[in-house]
């Protein structure tokens, strides 16, 4: 009996990961990585929407063009500051589906799978959205089921879950609620994550260490940072082997980055 009890506690908890990310529009595919590493992935949209931000993904993204990157951004009506990004509008009243599948069609008429990924982005667009929140989250989920990345996975709105607080302690609240013993976490929390509150609570924090793999891609030199739907225009399926970055602890990632 002893040798059975020895042997249980000598198992191995398993592993259940999670990711917390705000919602963004046909988001790049450092974002479909952290897709792909979440056992639970949560819409965090019932945050503050930092409208006129630079680095703003939410309701804009990057497209490569000829003429160089150019930006797609889905208007809005009616913001006022302090607005939840799960409460600020779309305006309609500006044709910018329209526009943005222009902006797709020239950029990409080249591509080996332009048809492909307008087809994708139409699914999309023939919805009825309200807020930014919606349209991001459809967008999101239409790239990650084209790369069959989403199967066993939980996706999960963040307002549903009624918990309280704000900043790292309700992550934390959010992880555990969700039994998570692994935290995975962009690369924007290094400068004021409290480690030690979520290691005390048997979370280990890991960042994401995107590796940006090169793939055939159209106009000149290679970058990373826009849309996934570049990845479907110019790869189609085959494309889902560039979605492979890993995460690494958080000391690991600090210790590289700070050397």
């Amino acid at each position: 009996m002893s040798d059975l009890l020895n042997s249980s506690n000598c198992q191995t908890k398993s592993e259940k990961t999670i990711v917390i990310s705000q919602s963004m529009y046909f988001p790049w595919v450092g974002m479909l990585e952290q897709i792909r590493l979440a056992d639970s992935y949560v819409y965090y949209d019932d945050v503050q929407f930092s409208h006129g931000v630079s680095n703003n993904r939410i309701n804009r993204i990057q497209v490569k063009t000829e003429q160089g990157q150019k930006w797609m951004t889905i208007p809005i009506r009616d913001f006022h500051f302090g607005q939840k990004i799960d409460e600020v509008l779309i305006d309609d009243r500006k044709d910018w589906r329209n526009q943005h599948r222009q902006i797709l069609q020239q950029a990409y008429k080249g591509a080996p799978f332009k048809n492909e990924m307008l087809e994708l982005v139409d699914r999309v667009f023939s919805k009825s959205f309200t807020t930014l929140a919606d349209v991001a989250r459809a967008s999101t989920m239409e790239l990650a089921e084209y790369f069959d990345i989403v199967e066993g996975k939980m996706f999960v709105d963040s307002k549903t879950m009624n918990i309280g607080g704000s900043s790292d302690k309700r992550v934390l609240d959010i992880v555990l609620a969700l039994g998570g013993n692994i935290y995975v976490t962009g690369l924007g929390a290094r400068n004021y994550m409290d480690f030690e509150m979520f290691n005390t609570a048997g979370v280990q924090v890991r960042f994401m260490q995107y590796r940006c793999i090169p793939y055939p891609q159209l106009h000149g030199e290679f970058t990373p940072y826009v849309t996934g739907l570049d990845l479907v225009a110019n790869c189609g399926k085959e494309g889902k082997p560039y979605i492979q970055s890993e995460a690494i602890d958080w000391k690991d990632f600090l210790r590289i980055n700070h050397e």
